[in-house]
C-alpha cells in the first residue's frame, strides 16, 4: 500500500478528525488567549500604577508596574512548563518571583478599588461626622443656655423677692426701728432698682436666646441639606457661617456667668468635606474584602489565562513529525498508568541499552519535541506522562498500522486462495 493510499486511509479516522477538532479549539483559544492576557495585564498595570504613582516619582511608578506586569506573564508561561519535581530549584524560584509581583501588583490595585468601592461610604462617613460634631456642640449649648437662664431666673426671682420684702419692711437688711413698714421707701427703690435691672437683663437674654435658637434651626437646615443641596458649596459656606455666628453668640452671652464654655469642634474645609480618596497604607486599616478580590481577581485572571496558554499545545503535528514521534515513542520500554490515570513512561536509558551504548538521540528529541508542544508532561528528572490531546494521535496511529498490517495479510493470503 503506497504513502499516499496511508495518508487518505489515516485522514478519514474518526481519531484523526477528533484531535484536529480539539487542535483547532485548542489554537481559536490559545490565540484567543493572548489578546485577553494582554488586556488584562493593562488593566492590572493601571490599577498598579495608579496605587504606586501616589508613593513615587510618576515615570519610575511606571517603569516598576511594567516590570511587575511583564514578571507575572512571563513566570505564568514559565511556571507552566516546569514541574516541580524535575527542577525544584528552578521551580521554587519561578513561583517566588511570581509569588512577589502578584503581591505588589494586588497591593497598590487594592488602592484604586479602594478608592471606587468605598467613595461613596468615605462620604457619608464625612458627613456623618459633621452631622455628629456638630449636634454634640449643639447639645452642649442647649445645656449651657439652661443653666444660664435658670441661674437668671434664680437671681430676678431673688431680686423680686427682695424688692417685696422691702416694700412690706420685711427684709432682713432692713433695721429693727423701720421694719413692718410699708411703702416705697429707699430700700425698696434700692431693691426694686436691681429688679428692674434683672428683669431687664433677663428680656436681653431671652431675645439673644431667641436669636441663638433661630441660627440653629438655619444650621439644622444646612445640615439638612448638605447632601441634596443644588448648590452644596454655598450651602456649606452658610453652614460655617452660622456655626461660626452660634460659637460668637455663646461667647458673648457667657461671658458674664462663671460657666465654661462649650468647646466647639474644628469642622473640615470643603475643599476637605468633598475631597477625593488619597490612596495611603492607612486603608489597610479599614480593610475592604470586595477591593480585595476585584484586586485579586484581576491578577488571578492573567495568572489562569497566561498559564493556560503555555499549558496547551501550540498546534498541531505534521504528517511526517507523527510518523517520527509514533516509530520513536515505540522504542520506549518501560510504561505504566500513574495517580493522574495517565500513561507514563520512563525516558531514561534501560540497563541493556546502556550496556550496549545505545545511542537515544533520536527517541530524545522527540521527547523534547513533545514537551515543547505541550503533547507531554514532565514528571520529574526520569519519567515523563501522555497529555490527553497525544491519545487520539496515538490510537489513529495505531489503528493505521493494524489497518496496513491487516492489509498485508490479506495480500500475502490471496496467491494462495487463488492457488
Amino acid at each position: 500500500m503506497s504513502n499516499a493510499e496511508l495518508i487518505k486511509i489515516r485522514s478519514s479516522g474518526l481519531g484523526y478528525f477528533i484531535n484536529r477538532v480539539q487542535t483547532l479549539f485548542d489554537e481559536i483559544t490559545r490565540i484567543w488567549s493572548i489578546p485577553i492576557v494582554l488586556m488584562l495585564s493593562i488593566a492590572s498595570g493601571f490599577t498598579t500604577y495608579y496605587g504606586l504613582s501616589h508613593f513615587i516619582t510618576p515615570w519610575i511608578a511606571l517603569v516598576i508596574t511594567i516590570a511587575i506586569q511583564s514578571i507575572i506573564v512571563i513566570c505564568s508561561l514559565e511556571i507552566a512548563g516546569i514541574h516541580w519535581k524535575a527542577n525544584r530549584m528552578r521551580y521554587f524560584s519561578v513561583a517566588a518571583s511570581l509569588i512577589i509581583a502578584l503581591s505588589a501588583s494586588v497591593t497598590f490595585s487594592y488602592f484604586k478599588f479602594y478608592e471606587i468601592s468605598e467613595q461613596e461610604s468615605l462620604h457619608i462617613n464625612r458627613l456623618n461626622e459633621i452631622r455628629q460634631s456638630i449636634k454634640g456642640y449643639l447639645d452642649e449649648v442647649m445645656r449651657l443656655k439652661g443653666q444660664i437662664l435658670q441661674q437668671q431666673k434664680q437671681e430676678l426671682d431673688k431680686a423680686s423677692l427682695d424688692a417685696t420684702q422691702a416694700y412690706f419692711g420685711t427684709h432682713n437688711q432692713i433695721a429693727e426701728g423701720y421694719k413692718n413698714q410699708v411703702g416705697e421707701g429707699p430700700f425698696w427703690r434700692h431693691y426694686n432698682e436691681i429688679y428692674r435691672e434683672k428683669k431687664q437683663a433677663f428680656a436681653e437674654q431671652e431675645q439673644a436666646f431667641a436669636n441663638l435658637d433661630k441660627t440653629i434651626r438655619q444650621l439644622q437646615a444646612n445640615l439638612s441639606a448638605l447632601d441634596v443641596a443644588d448648590n452644596t458649596e454655598q450651602n456649606y459656606a452658610q453652614l460655617l457661617k452660622n456655626y461660626q455666628d452660634i460659637q460668637l453668640s455663646v461667647n458673648q452671652f457667657s461671658t458674664g456667668v462663671n460657666m465654661s464654655l462649650p468647646e466647639a469642634p474644628l469642622l473640615m474645609s470643603y475643599k476637605q468635606f468633598t475631597e477625593e480618596v488619597k490612596p495611603s497604607f492607612a486603608m489597610w486599616s479599614g480593610f475592604s474584602v470586595f477591593a480585595f478580590v476585584c484586586a485579586s481577581m484581576v491578577d488571578f485572571f492573567t495568572v489562569l489565562l497566561s498559564y493556560r496558554l503555555e499549558f496547551t499545545a501550540p498546534g498541531p503535528l505534521t504528517i511526517q513529525e507523527e510518523e517520527l514521534v509514533f516509530e520513536c515513542l515505540r522504542q520506549f520500554t518501560e510504561f505504566r498508568i500513574n495517580a493522574n490515570d495517565e500513561l507514563e513512561m520512563v525516558i531514561e536509558k534501560s540497563e541493556i541499552e546502556k550496556a550496549r551504548r545505545y545511542s537515544d538521540w533520536s527517541r530524545m528529541f522527540v521527547v523534547g519535541l513533545l514537551l515543547s508542544r505541550g503533547f507531554l508532561r514532565k514528571i520529574d528528572a526520569r519519567t515523563v506522562e501522555f497529555a490527553p490531546n497525544l491519545y487520539p494521535l496515538i490510537a489513529d496511529k495505531m489503528a493505521d498500522k493494524i489497518a496496513a498490517l491487516k492489509a498485508q495479510a490479506a495480500a500475502e493470503a490471496a496467491p494462495d486462495h487463488h492457488e
